[in-house]
């Protein structure tokens, strides 16, 4: 992770794209699991996600993907610079899915004297499907 700038630059249109995961691993899951105490069984047990809820297997929790995704912002600009962040759940994410995003921004703003950029985010999967859809309000 780099520094960022002291005043980042950035214009309407702009776009900014990160790689989040290379094949995620039941073991990252499994991990978040522990991180954020949210052990439902469809994220950590094969058998309860297939056999009892109808899944084909366990899959990653959406904060867990929430989380992967807010990195374009805060890699970008500073987890200080961060004023708001939110999304939609739009897909599951399962074991062996590698995922990348995009951050666009749609508008400049002024809240309060504070210069912000709000940003639309969207996280697919490696055959194109969207994951996850949000916007992101940053201090530029």
């Amino acid at each position: 992770m780099t520094t960022p700038p002291e005043h980042p630059a950035v214009a309407v249109g702009d776009t900014f794209h990160l790689p989040l995961v290379d094949r995620l691993t039941r073991t990252r899951i499994v991990q978040y699991a522990g991180a954020s105490g949210d052990f439902n069984a469809v994220h950590t047990d094969a058998t309860y996600a297939t056999e009892v809820a109808g899944f084909p297997g366990v899959f990653a929790h959406g904060m867990l993907t929430m989380s992967m995704t807010g990195r374009v912002l805060t890699d970008r600009f500073g987890v200080q610079r961060l004023r708001s962040f939110g999304g939609r759940f739009v897909s599951q994410v399962w074991p062996g899915d590698s995922l990348s995003t995009r951050a666009t921004v749609t508008e400049i703003l002024d809240h309060d004297g504070e210069r912000r950029a709000r940003l639309v985010v969207e996280t697919v999967r490696h055959d194109g499907d969207v994951v996850f859809t949000g916007v992101g309000v940053v201090a530029i």
